[in-house]
């Protein structure tokens, strides 16, 4: 037999709120568009697993690729060029590297191939494949 608890019908929910002298929802609560429905239950899970699921989605407490590529991006790009421009983050693979400097953009946009390979080489970011440089 599970330890989860057992889901009664909504009757029977609204018959135990009335015994116990608990007001039911309003009609209008349960519709979305004019449509009745009726929300979904879901089972409850550990508080542990949550906050874990969290803090490595968030990566909190963590070493972050992205933190591995900002403390050696002078290294990768030179002392100039980081002054006029911040590696922001990593999506899909793609590391977006803010640069408010049209002629510096230029620069990184040439020497994108050789940058993707010295990110590449750090520790936890051989997932990068291209370089997304944006204005900022």
């Amino acid at each position: 037999m599970s330890n989860e608890p057992h889901q009664f019908s909504k009757l029977a929910d609204e018959l135990v709120g009335e015994l116990r002298g608990l007001s039911s929802p309003k009609e209008s609560d349960y519709t979305i568009g004019g449509r009745r429905v009726r929300p979904k239950t879901r089972a409850t899970q550990p508080l542990m697993a949550v906050v874990e699921q969290l803090l490595q989605q968030h990566r909190i407490g963590r070493e972050a690729p992205e933190h591995t590529i900002r403390d050696h991006w002078a290294e990768i790009v030179g002392a100039a060029n980081a002054a006029y421009s911040h590696p922001a983050q990593i999506e899909r693979n793609r590391l977006t590297v803010l640069v408010p400097h049209a002629v510096v953009r230029n620069e990184l946009f040439h020497h994108r191939a050789e940058i993707v390979a010295r990110v590449r080489k750090l520790p936890g970011c051989a997932d990068v494949k291209s370089l997304n440089l944006r204005a900022g």
